[in-house]
């Protein structure tokens, strides 16, 4: 019974696609408008929906969610018509009186699949480019934050005829009823082990993916950083959404020097912001569900609490946490934590960290402290990660400028910015030929052709 029913609506949408109206820049341009006044009218429900399924407050919800989108929202609209339009290229000599250029087309039908963590956010960012460039979109959003998916399908069937947009509820069986399908391509937002399972049913249709998965961010803080302002933004990107963030820092790599006086900023900020009883905060989320909850739990319980540690199974209440004394083999150093719990790594040399991080697999994003620009270079250089910051945490992922992806484990291609037109975008390459001359070099007989071809190409 999906299946069928996933199979007509996308074959509706395949059927409208071929119609060639999306490919009209001045069609895609006022869609992207029509997007943006509907987010405008459902800005308050949005940010009530995100209240409820994770406990976001309002400013939160905003900077994390609805602003993102609503930037992208405006970048795309600002370059569109030009980023639409063919764009010449040189030509070769050989290549005599002919004319070369690209043009951007669409590839079709696009499926992009969303997490829970930042659902609005992480479901329509993708869309945007999708629709910028072209395409039909089908839409599958988490079942684990179901108010914002209900009030999302909402509004995505107010604003677009679903043969255009169109958007899917439902778990794993609707994903699998999915991924049956032919697309021409696939964006995926999630886990390591889910993005294989996409990976390998996209292997079957060879369908191109993008895949924006996570693993252990580290943060590297050595001797020379400014202490307390690293405390206070990596206590703010580490516990914004309760730590339920694929690029928050996931493990604390410090300096054994500045180790004492860096925790005790750490907690000192944590104060700042949500108080002594940060469940009391209105500023502070809540885990998503009662799974992750008890996960989180358990990972708590290796290694030394020195900061934290409290919950509430009823509420889904875990206090920002700092855990000391954790070892490599320690659980909560195997996987990725996503919650409020900060594990602490103390290295002498900075050679010690960058050898920590490197016998890992490459991370999507790193942070690092220090005011030195040799040793901000050495980082660089030496350690592999798909984005990050010198001297901040978090904040790359709001830059339109900045396109935004991992590498090896923590995902494939990029998005943000131009970076999200180009995703969904295939680049169709032409020569245009006069026919008031011919080379007739290019013809057999070949003869002795060979030898004068060498020559011309020198």
């Amino acid at each position: 019974m999906i299946e069928r029913v996933v199979a007509e609506k996308l074959q509706k949408q395949r059927d409208f696609f071929e119609t060639n109206i999306t490919k009209d820049p001045g069609f895609r341009f006022r869609m992207l408008e029509k997007l943006k006044r509907a987010i405008d009218k459902y800005e308050l429900s949005l940010i009530n929906a995100l209240k409820e399924d994770l406990g976001k407050s309002p400013f939160e919800a905003y900077i994390s969610e609805i602003g993102i989108v609503k930037n992208e929202l405006s970048f795309q609209l600002k370059h569109l018509r030009s980023w639409s339009r063919p764009r010449k290229v040189k030509t070769p000599l050989y290549h005599l009186i002919s004319r070369s250029f690209i043009c951007p087309e669409p590839y079709g039908l696009v499926l992009i699949i969303a997490p829970w963590n930042y659902p609005f956010n992480l479901l329509f960012t993708p869309l945007v480019g999708a629709l910028a460039a072209g395409n039909c979109v089908v839409l599958k959003p988490s079942n684990h934050s179901p108010v914002t998916s209900a009030l999302m399908e909402k509004l995505i069937n107010e604003t677009f005829d679903e043969h255009y947009v169109s958007i899917f509820q439902g778990g794993r069986e609707m994903i699998q009823a999915l991924l049956r399908e032919k697309f021409d391509y696939i964006f995926f937002s999630g886990s390591p082990a889910v993005g294989k399972v996409v990976m390998e049913a996209a292997s079957s249709n060879l369908t191109p993916v993008t895949l924006e998965l996570g693993g252990k961010c580290p943060c590297i803080v050595d001797s020379d950083a400014r202490i307390k302002r690293a405390g206070k933004r990596i206590a703010w990107g580490k516990f914004l959404n309760a730590g339920q963030s694929c690029i928050a820092p996931d493990y604390l790599l410090v300096n054994r020097d500045v180790k004492h006086t860096l925790l005790e900023a750490l907690k000192e900020s944590i104060k700042e912001f949500y108080g002594d009883n940060p469940e009391q905060s209105p500023d502070y989320g809540r885990i998503i569900n009662q799974k992750h909850f008890d996960r989180l739990c358990n990972l708590m319980k290796k290694g030394e609490i020195i900061f934290g540690g409290k919950t509430k199974k009823e509420s889904r209440y875990i206090s920002p946490t700092i855990i000391d004394g954790v070892s490599p083999e320690d659980p909560i150093m195997q996987e990725e934590i996503f919650g409020p719990l900060l594990p602490v790594v103390e290295f002498i040399s900075l050679d010690e960290a960058i050898s920590y991080v490197r016998e890992r697999p490459k991370p999507l994003s790193l942070y690092f402290f220090s005011e030195s620009r040799e040793k901000q270079e050495r980082v660089l250089q030496t350690l592999s990660f798909g984005g990050g910051c010198i001297n901040d945490v978090v904040v790359h992922f709001a830059s339109p400028y900045l396109p935004f992806g991992g590498i090896g484990t923590s995902g494939m291609g990029s998005y943000h910015g131009r970076a999200s037109f180009e995703t969904f975008t295939h680049k169709k390459s032409i020569l245009k030929k006069s026919n008031l001359f011919d080379l007739a070099i290019r013809y057999a007989p070949y003869g002795e052709k060979l030898r004068r071809l060498k020559r011309f190409l020198k």
